[in-house]
């Protein structure tokens, strides 16, 4: 019998095969994340001045060079939550988080039910009215606010809320129906057909099997509408004429009076409180809105 004899083992070397990493390379790295950097400082150099300008005084603001303020001014920040006029600014806050809420509400309800019929439904004229919703993107805003306004001024409805919420509950915002069509599309159809064997119709296998796929897109939905519904200016200057119902933009307004003294420096301390809001929002919904984005139709 012969012996059988085994080879020798060789012990693997770490890192065999792989090339080192060349100083080209690490320079090359550095110096993008420099480059990075710089444009993450432009970019927040106006939120810094908005902070610096916020203790400043009124006439500090446009007389003085220095980026920090010579005499620090805290009491902008009193006089700004003292509001303007006779509204206070947890009144403006108010107003403006209803109203984003209830954006927030109408997009999410009715776009997410018109984009599953557009994606799953089959009806006459299916594809022309996606296309229209689509055309849509492209028209400006001043195009069809003139119509609006006539509309909502005949119904009586200017100076509330309704004209900036009911289009949000009747499926206008063609971005959103448009997301919710292409995430549906990536939804096997064959959830669609096990519902239908087990006897569901349209509507339970909406709500018992498409909506709890819709998370991602529902959140996406959630998190633009209120961050374009709290920073949108011009549509609740044209429809909000009833100082009751102002939101903390126009309230921004108020501090600048062309016939007397303006207070600059409250105005601008009310601003950094507005950006809060907004800056919360963002920072506990970061996860979500990257998850949404990146297993929706936006993705390339």
């Amino acid at each position: 019998m012969t012996a059988v004899t085994s080879a020798p083992r060789t012990e693997r070397i770490p890192n065999q095969g792989r090339p080192a990493q060349r100083p080209a390379r690490r320079f090359k790295v550095a110096a993008w994340h420099i480059v990075l950097v710089l444009m993450v400082l432009v970019l927040l150099y106006p939120v810094a001045w908005l902070v610096s300008a916020s203790f400043k005084s009124s006439g500090e603001i446009f007389t003085s060079t220095q980026f920090w303020p010579q005499e620090w001014t805290p009491g902008n920040y009193t006089q700004a939550l003292e509001g303007a006029g006779s509204l206070t600014f947890w009144q403006l806050l108010a107003n403006s988080l209803i109203l984003s809420i209830l954006t927030v509400i109408g997009n999410v309800f009715a776009c997410t039910l018109a984009g599953y019929a557009l994606a799953r439904l089959r009806f006459r004229l299916q594809r022309p009215f996606f296309a229209f919703t689509i055309i849509t993107l492209m028209l400006p805003m001043h195009v069809i606010l003139i119509p609006q306004y006539i509309i909502f001024q005949q119904l009586g409805l200017i100076g509330t809320f309704l004209p900036l919420v009911l289009p949000k509950f009747l499926g206008t915002e063609a971005f959103f129906v448009f997301l919710v069509v292409q995430f549906v599309r990536g939804i096997p159809r064959e959830l669609d057909e096990a519902a239908t064997v087990d006897g569901a119709g349209p509507y339970r296998t909406f709500f018992s099997v498409i909506l709890p796929l819709l998370q991602p897109a529902l959140i996406t939905t959630a998190i633009f509408s209120f961050i374009w519904s709290w920073n949108d200016f011009f549509g609740q200057l044209i429809f909000l004429n009833n100082p009751s119902t102002y939101t903390v933009q126009l309230g921004l307004r108020l501090f600048i009076d062309q016939s007397s003294t303006s207070s600059y420096g409250a105005m601008f301390a009310m601003s950094v409180l507005a950006l809060l809001p907004v800056l919360l929002f963002f920072l506990v919904f970061q996860r979500y809105l990257v998850e949404g984005v990146a297993t929706s139709g936006l993705k390339g």
